[in-house]
């Protein structure tokens, strides 16, 4: 992803459009319709390397309320279906906590965005879950902020 300086010029509404779209995209491949989802929309978070004038969009939310089989099918449809829709799948499997959660990483291939995603399942490592879900964060590249835009009092 691009997050450097050489930031595209975009309205913090806009961007904060892109991140839903990204978002739908990625729950309509998840395919779990019975589940409930976190209604919380995208925030911005200013970027390092020049956090007056840069921002990134960050949209975290889950789906839950269904059975961890409904979860891990639809944790399974998101995989197979990334590629197909411009994605490239950059990480898979158990991460590094202690429970040991599969987790995945993929990057646009044609817009500045990544999608991470956990399966929180009972296993054998993390014992039962109590809360199973989808754990989706999408996150975008920086965005340069137009001109006389305050970063500060963006949310």
């Amino acid at each position: 992803m691009d997050r450097d300086t050489k930031a595209a010029t975009l309205d913090v509404g806009k961007a904060k459009d892109k991140a839903k779209a990204v978002s739908s995209q990625i729950y309509e491949l998840i395919d779990i319709r019975k589940g409930k989802v976190t209604q919380p929309g995208p925030s911005v978070a200013t970027c390092d390397q020049d956090p007056d004038h840069l921002y990134q969009t960050v949209h975290a939310w889950s789906v839950y309320g269904v059975s961890e089989d409904e979860l891990k099918a639809g944790f399974q449809r998101l995989k197979e279906g990334l590629p197909g829709k411009g994605w490239k799948i950059v990480q898979y499997g158990p991460n590094k906590s202690k429970d040991r959660t599969i987790e995945m990483t993929a990057d646009s291939r044609t817009e500045p965005f990544s999608v991470n995603a956990e399966l929180w399942v009972s296993s054998p490592t993390a014992g039962p879950e109590k809360e199973p879900k989808i754990l989706v964060n999408v996150v975008s590249g920086c965005w340069r902020a137009p001109e006389g835009t305050d970063l500060n009092t963006e949310y």
